[in-house]
């Protein structure tokens, strides 16, 4: 190595930003992993960047509660707060449960699941594993025929009380791995790789297993977004199907 390249390695600019990384990661090993997005950032990961940025507060993770802001506060030098009313309130930890009698398997519960923590496939009854809900509840407000609710599982218990390190690695595992899957897959946050194939239209798996070599990439690409369209439009369409039914049984049981 020469000696403009270790001058550069070892300027004051490489030796701030080699800190803010360390600062950011730290931060994020002190955060519950729960990626609810209550911080009002994507995931847990950008809020901990925010936080080494100096562009977001110390206190707006209500999975944290009272413990993590004291966490972060010691991680960070900042005066410790108390939790934004904004982003919600410390409160016992809970799990989604689906009643699968009122389940549509619309799969949009488990695209929304940032740890894959639901199974299920299209048009089959979908199900939680609770050891790996970390109750982000972003699986609520997605279901057409409000089928999910929260049960309280760690009692009265509340922020890190109901959640432990051990808890918070594995969901962060999950999270971090189902990402790289999807990002593989060229997904973005789309959906799983089980939900794909259990959508996918059977014109185009059969357009892309029976087409010749001849077919040129253009009509391939015409022939996918017009399958596309079409199985979007056949979803939506049952599920407003699946909804109106819906709303016709509990109209029922409540007379």
């Amino acid at each position: 190595m020469s000696t403009a390249q270790t001058s550069a390695l070892t300027s004051p600019g490489v030796q701030v930003l080699k800190r803010f990384n360390d600062l950011a990661t730290r931060i994020n090993a002190a955060l519950p992993q729960t990626q609810c997005r209550r911080c009002q950032y994507p995931d847990c990961g950008a809020y901990a960047q925010a936080i080494a940025d100096g562009t977001a507060d110390i206190n707006q993770c209500p999975p944290g509660g009272a413990e993590g802001i004291t966490r972060l506060a010691q991680i960070t030098g900042r005066a410790a707060l108390p939790l934004n009313p904004a982003h919600g309130r410390e409160a016992p930890r809970t799990a989604a449960v689906i009643d699968e009698a009122w389940c549509i398997g619309c799969t949009l519960c488990i695209k929304a699941c940032p740890t894959d923590a639901i199974v299920g496939s299209n048009k089959w009854m979908h199900t939680v594993m609770e050891q790996y809900c970390t109750g982000c509840e972003l699986c609520v407000p997605v279901c057409p025929v409000d089928c999910i609710t929260l049960e309280t599982v760690s009692g009265s218990l509340t922020g890190w009380s109901a959640w432990s390190a051990q808890q918070a690695h594995q969901a962060r595992g999950r999270y971090e791995l189902r990402a790289a899957r999807l990002a593989t897959q060229g997904m973005g946050h789309a959906g799983s790789a089980h939900e794909v194939v259990a959508q996918a239209p059977d014109a185009l798996q059969d357009r892309a297993t029976q087409a010749p070599h001849t077919d040129t990439s253009h009509s391939l690409d015409a022939a996918a977004t017009k399958a596309d369209d079409a199985s979007a439009a056949a979803r939506r369409a049952a599920v407003a199907a699946a909804m109106e039914r819906a709303r016709r049984l509990r109209a029922t049981d409540e007379r």
